[in-house]
């Protein structure tokens, strides 16, 4: 029985209403799969196991489509699946989920728990399953859940709202503590919202490395003084077989007919929805007469409807501050976006056609419709080649992924890398010495490889591992202990060291030069003129903002900070180079802002340290549960 099934008991108490349920519901807790997707990956399949806690094949792949959908739809064609998995999105995704599963695991350990009850009052307080204020009602709530493809069973929604709650319990009992002082939230507001604008006369140092040079004397002694500066760290050199994607994918043959049939099958994924391009204005009804307010929205429609510029209109009588400044523009949007209301009005109006009043729960809207677009469906000849590039890659990682599944079980020392490799048609590379921060050569950034190479022991080898090319069976050949090198190994670097240091003393003292100048002439911008140089003026900046031609320069902003407008500070010597600058303008927070951002702020500020608690507590949590993750059973999941 799940939890809905005992709502029953409680139903003299719902207001049952059906409607349509908000669309944001349906993309951020049910997403929409694609067909065909992870189909080799039973749904029971587990992933991982954190302390006890299963991530199941059918979890994984619900969250993971999410994911994918969600970068779609912010990067549209620039980003596809190819792509995405090329950057690993699948190892982030299954790092958020162990961590939850670990938030979990040490709930049970410090008793936390969770009621069926709990459960059932944060689903019917989610906006998107209201309608009017009410619980949409448990027949179109298990409707909705059954409509998703796959479908999704009322026990698989509650169980992962049960874990959320469980997560933000563990959270608020180890964090709630936290507090922070009056003065303490104040200055560190103060010190992220206080802005300047500078003139700013800039002397980097990349312009003065033409003029110095370093001696091997001048090599030699810096050298002396600065030897850890220099020291090479550990590093590590093994022999690898590669598993290449690109190469598997090269003699991978996609059938038009799976073209095709892909096409058909996420049809959605290449249709542009109807569209519509609105202005309105909004005369709000919250804490007002709604007579009153009625009236004067009947008084703005009439001189709408006799012809007055509506962007004026709008600018001087809505309350909706966002698209007041810009004439009332809602810009594009599709079905679903807007209010029901709204919706309904405007998508049955044609372009150039002022609404009527429309009535919503923010008040009465005047609507002037300004562009209506039809749905699109890209042609199959348009998108050819996007899908078989994206099957032909999914094949190609599908295979890679079996054949180093194959191969991890027929490699137990390193002898069997050769015999191996050469019974497949592979080779075996051996890389040079890498630190752990170094690309590895012949694989680029590896940092599964990377991380096994610092833990194994010569002789041992790895089992298969992600790379960015493919997957990388390893032996640990040798390692280098850290050390001091001798001047000769490091020399040119020593000597790039030598020349940075002289040009930016050379910059610090052409700014010293003419600082005095600056500080002294009545028009600072004239007299860097005059002395052949450009004050470039910033914006009004807050701190930790980037510096004409410094980059973010904490000295600085320090300084530009202390100073009175009007006041021209000394060289100030920077990581880049040396400044000299001028504060034109000063903006400090008002103690009225102040009092109206206090307590939001404070809840923001609290916010970020909890959450670094929250973060620093479970990682330590981890280091005392066990965790697998199977990593055949993901590679079949994600394709």
């Amino acid at each position: 029985m799940t939890m809905l099934d005992r709502m029953r008991r409680h139903r003299n108490w719902l207001k049952w209403s059906l409607g349509l349920v908000c669309l944001a519901f349906v993309i951020f807790y049910i997403p929409d799969f694609l067909r065909g997707t992870g189909a080799d990956a039973a749904s029971g399949d587990t992933v991982a196991r954190v302390g006890g806690h299963d991530i199941t094949a059918g979890e994984f792949r619900r969250t993971y489509q999410a994911q994918l959908q969600a970068y779609r739809s912010a990067y549209g064609g620039q980003m596809n699946d190819q792509l995405l998995k090329q950057l690993g999105i699948e190892q982030q995704i299954l790092q958020q989920m162990v961590d939850e599963r670990a938030a979990l695991a040490e709930a049970d350990r410090v008793g936390i728990t969770v009621s069926d009850e709990e459960v059932r009052q944060r689903i019917f307080s989610m906006p998107a399953f209201q309608e009017n204020g009410a619980f949409i009602g448990e027949a179109r709530y298990n409707q909705l859940l059954r409509m998703q493809r796959p479908p999704m069973s009322a026990q698989e929604f509650e169980d992962s709202v049960r874990r959320g709650l469980t997560v933000e319990k563990l959270r608020a009992a180890l964090t709630d503590w936290l507090s922070v002082a009056d003065n303490e939230l104040e200055q560190e507001y103060r010190r992220r919202n206080d802005k300047v604008k500078l003139a700013v006369v800039s002397f980097t140092a990349d312009s003065f490395r033409p003029q110095v040079s370093a001696s091997d004397a001048d090599v030699a002694t810096y050298f002396e003084a600065h030897k850890a500066d220099f020291k090479i760290p550990e590093k590590r050199k093994i022999r690898y077989l590669l598993i290449d994607i690109d190469g598997i994918r090269a003699k991978t043959v996609v059938p038009p007919a799976d073209v095709e049939r892909t096409y058909n099958n996420s049809i959605e994924q290449y249709t542009t929805p109807e569209q519509v391009r609105a202005s309105h204005i909004l005369l709000k009804t919250e804490g007002k007469d709604d007579a009153a307010v009625k009236a004067k929205a009947e008084e703005v429609l009439k001189q709408a409807k006799a012809g007055a510029d509506f962007a004026e209109l709008a600018k001087k009588n809505s309350e909706d501050e966002q698209s007041a400044k810009n004439g009332g523009d809602l810009d594009y949007f599709g079905r679903g976006r807007m209010v029901p209301e709204f919706d309904q009005a405007v998508f049955a109006m044609q372009p150039n056609q002022t609404s009527d009043l429309v009535k919503t729960q923010y008040g009465y809207h005047i609507i002037k419709l300004v562009d209506k677009k039809v749905a699109t469906t890209k042609p199959l000849a348009e998108v050819r080649q996007q899908i078989t590039d994206q099957l032909g890659y999914e094949r190609a990682q599908a295979q890679a992924a079996d054949l180093a599944q194959k191969l991890e079980k027929q490699i137990s020392r390193p002898g069997d890398l050769d015999s191996v490799a050469k019974a497949n048609k592979l080779a075996v590379q051996e890389s040079g010495f890498f630190a752990r921060d170094e690309p590895i050569l012949g694989l680029g950034p590896a940092p599964e490889a990377t991380n096994k190479a610092f833990e194994m022991k010569p002789g041992e080898v790895s089992g298969a591992l992600r790379a960015s090319r493919g997957f990388v069976i390893e032996t640990l050949v040798s390692k280098q202990d850290p050390y001091v090198p001798k001047l000769d190994e490091v020399k040119e670097r020593v000597r790039d060291e030598v020349i940075k240091q002289k040009a930016r003393d050379a910059s610090k003292q052409k700014a010293a030069e003419i600082a005095a100048k600056l500080k002294a002439a009545p028009d600072f911008e004239k007299a860097a003129k005059a002395a052949g140089l450009e004050a470039k003026t910033t914006e009004l900046i807050s701190r930790d903002s980037p510096i004409p031609d410094l980059g973010v320069a904490p000295a600085v902003e320090e300084a530009a900070f202390k100073m009175p407008v009007g006041g021209v500070s000394e060289a100030i010597a920077t990581d880049n180079g040396t400044a000299v600058i001028k504060v034109i303008e000063k903006k400090e927070v008002t103690p009225d802002e102040w009092k109206t951002a206090k307590e939001r702020f404070r809840e923001e500020l609290l916010s970020d340290r909890r959450n670094r608690f929250f973060g620093s507590y479970m990682m330590k949590a981890k280091k005392g549960m066990k965790i697998d993750v199977n990593r055949e059973t993901l590679q079949r999941v994600i394709g």
